[in-house]
């Protein structure tokens, strides 16, 4: 479950007017790194690298944006004038990647003038709240107009990378939940149609292609598959991925015969079969986005970390909401789901299915811990797991060579996955996110 759709209301996104394209200063804090460098050595905490192995009193360098040495306290040959960091009794992960979210919309009931407001500028702010809640990139999954190609490329002060699927695939007006974005995927009605898609994607360069295959509670057609066979054969002849949104356990089954690569959802109506797990064993790379909804393990005690990038207004109501939420009545169904699959070798990519808030990637985390997810293995999907998926050879790691983004936090998350969310400080390329002068940008 993330809060997002409910609290957007109140993110002021009239601050994006002092995030447009002035860049916000990326003068680091005086909390932990004191003065900036090209050149600097941290040393005396624990590493999660992000393969699977931890390093106790680790050390790594940092030269230039990029890790350029990892190891052990000790042993690394810093150059003379670097910066030394001490970071003894902190805990270092690889910034996070939210691999399913939905930029520049605000989906929140009555305000359709927000709702309206997408823009580039409006993109742009949800970055900043992405790398403030220790993001190094997120994919906005299917409902961006192709206009927006140029932020995929673009470098933004204290933002996360912009990563997209474009344009979506489904039926005409049975794209995405919101009757204000089904203009924008693609509506096809024939295959020649969903190629023609296909193609413009490739043409745009866009990192996933994203379908929809899903009644909506049959309240609108869905692609059936004759129409998205070509369209996965078309997309991997173009050496692109195929992610399906869906809801029933048949349609998955469907889409496994026909080579999809992967969920935007996990299956959601019934427990998954022997069947299904026969033919997921047969495509041993298919990747699942659990998306799973609100477990009811968000209390008020949460309520300071969102806080930091609302007013109080928002704050408030979302401390009233909090209060009265429960758990979702799907929550055992898509977690057993999960666990199964889990437990048979299926990758886990993190997808929160956000509207740009940031903080739902520590909700989503916390979610598949409590449904079996190892913490490990839970990180692993938000950060190795889904650099590999996207291609972002330089991140998801901690490791030599890859660019330095990464979080330092003051507790340690394999003790309790709820330490993701104690951050003390935030690196993408080698720059500390000024944190403290974003935050009052929201709040005040």
């Amino acid at each position: 479950m993330n809060w997002t759709k409910l609290i957007l209301f109140y993110l002021p996104l009239a601050v994006a007017c002092t995030q447009q394209e002035t860049p916000i200063s990326t003068t680091p804090q005086t909390s932990l790194a004191g003065d900036s460098s090209n050149v600097m050595l941290f040393e005396g905490g624990r590493l999660i690298v992000g393969d699977g192995n931890v390093i106790e009193d680790a050390a790594f360098l940092v030269e230039n944006g990029r890790f350029t040495q990892v190891g052990n306290s000790g042993s690394i040959n810093a150059p003379d004038g670097a910066l030394q960091i001490n970071i003894s009794g902190k805990t270092i992960i690889p910034a996070l990647i939210d691999g399913h979210g939905h930029l520049g919309y605000s989906d929140v009931g009555a305000r359709t003038d927000v709702r309206a407001s997408y823009s580039r500028e409006n993109i742009i702010d949800h970055l900043h709240r992405h790398a403030f809640y220790g993001h190094s990139a997120t994919m906005s999954m299917g409902i961006d107009p192709l206009s927006m190609a140029e932020l995929r490329e673009s470098t933004i002060d204290n933002a996360a990378r912009f990563l997209w699927a474009g344009r979506g695939i489904g039926r005409p007006n049975a794209g995405p939940g919101a009757t204000d974005r089904r203009d924008v995927p693609y509506g096809i009605d024939t295959v020649e149609e969903g190629i023609a898609a296909v193609r413009e994607l490739a043409e745009a360069q866009v990192d996933l292609v994203k379908i929809w295959v899903d009644d909506r509670n049959g309240t609108v057609e869905k692609l059936t598959p004759d129409l998205y066979g070509p369209i996965i054969q078309e997309a991997h002849r173009l050496g692109l991925k195929v992610t399906a949104h869906i809801f029933y356990l048949e349609d998955a089954k469907d889409l496994l015969r026909a080579g999809v690569d992967g969920f935007a959802h996990g299956v959601r109506d019934v427990d998954v079969d022997d069947e299904f797990m026969e033919l997921l064993a047969n495509r041993p790379y298919t990747f699942l986005m659990p998306n799973l909804p609100n477990s009811g393990s968000t209390t008020t005690d949460d309520l300071p970390f969102f806080a930091q990038t609302l007013p109080a207004a928002g704050a408030e109501t979302m401390r009233t909401e909090i209060s009265e939420s429960t758990t979702h009545t799907r929550f055992a169904v898509e977690s057993r789901n999960l666990k199964r699959m889990y437990d048979a070798g299926v990758p886990l990519i993190i997808g929160t299915d956000g509207d740009g808030a940031g903080w739902d990637i520590h909700e989503e985390i916390a979610d598949m811990v409590l449904a079996g997810v190892s913490p490990a293995d839970a990180l692993a999907s938000a950060t190795k797991n889904a650099a590999e998926l996207y291609r972002l050879h330089d991140l998801g790691t901690i490791s030599d060579g890859k660019s330095a983004d990464f979080v330092i936090l003051d507790s340690n998350p394999l003790e309790d996955i709820k330490n993701t969310r104690a951050i003390s400080n935030v690196y993408i390329r080698g720059q500390e996110i000024n944190r403290a002068e974003l935050s009052a940008n929201w709040t005040g």
